[in-house]
């Protein structure tokens, strides 16, 4: 059994999430994956996954053996760039995760230019809105919103969003609109939970920053809910400034209290640690960062 190539079967399997997949993605057969598998798990003594007619799912000790697969062959890919032209020549897949609505709005947009620019590389685009394990999930770069905690991620700043107030034209002509955070407290609020706590928001007055009180209507986790109840009427929302773009332009929503926000969160690039960077992860955040800031 070549073991090198039936580790790089095993980490197609589980990133296509089937054996057909692994086995298109391979240019192989489908039979030929099933006895590549079983081989590895008899040379191994152990079963790598659990398999059903409609999915697979990792074993205990596959999914050890997925994460220092994945490292070994990282491993691999880095010392071959370090002797071909591939270090200087974007190729290979490039894989991506961003925030839903921050990737949709901000990165979507760049992949076509970057795909023009780099035809040699193929991607792979991952949005969710939590922070991803890049090298459990073999992620090459991503992207995050916030003060980033210390690792060991090589962080490139890409530019800033801001925390803005908002609500309906409709709500502030029957309630007023507020003149300081503190007349929030005589308002109905729509919180979201991952921009504060619910019963105080952050302010900047005359550069120093302080929370003012607010009277929360409804909390969520959910920007889009927020959004859609505060054009709805229901009170003023908290969201980042890209969430309110399009209802801005609409004039579905207007901002409020503009001239109290908060710090802007920085935006970011993460990318592993390494001595070769990749020619593919180079340039893209290279681009992103000259678009974006």
């Amino acid at each position: 059994m070549d073991r090198l190539r039936a580790m790089q079967v095993f980490v197609r399997i589980v990133d296509g999430g089937s054996l057909s997949a692994a086995a298109r993605s391979l240019g192989v057969t489908l039979p030929a994956v099933v006895r590549t598998l079983a081989a590895l798990e008899r040379h191994l003594g152990a079963r790598l996954l659990n398999r059903t007619t409609r999915r697979i799912g990792l074993t205990d000790a596959g999914q050890e053996y997925h994460l220092r697969a994945r490292q070994l062959l990282g491993d691999l890919d880095e010392a071959e760039l370090a002797a071909s032209s591939a270090r200087k020549k974007p190729a290979g897949t490039l894989a991506i995760t961003a925030p839903v609505l921050y990737g949709r709005l901000r990165i979507v947009p760049l992949l076509a230019q970057f795909r023009r620019r780099f035809p040699a590389v193929a991607l792979r685009l991952l949005l969710v809105d939590r922070n991803v394990n890049l090298i459990e999930e073999g992620i090459d770069v991503a992207i995050r919103i916030g003060h980033l905690a210390d690792s060991s991620l090589v962080a490139v700043r890409l530019g800033t969003v801001r925390r803005v107030l908002h609500a309906s034209p409709a709500y502030l002509k029957a309630r007023g609109t507020p003149a300081h955070p503190r007349e929030l407290e005589q308002h109905d609020c729509l919180a979201l939970t991952a921009l504060g706590g619910a019963d105080s928001w952050q302010f900047r007055d005359n550069g120093r920053a302080f929370a003012a009180k607010v009277r929360p209507a409804v909390v969520s986790n959910n920007a889009d809910a927020v959004i859609a109840l505060a054009e709805g009427g229901l009170g003023i929302g908290i969201a980042l400034s890209y969430q309110v773009e399009r209802q801005l332009a609409r004039r579905k929503l207007r901002l409020v209290l503009e001239d109290f926000e908060p710090e802007p969160l920085p935006v970011s690039a993460l990318y592993p640690h390494g001595r070769l960077l990749p020619a593919k992860v180079r340039e893209f955040v290279s681009l992103v960062q000259a678009r974006l800031l």
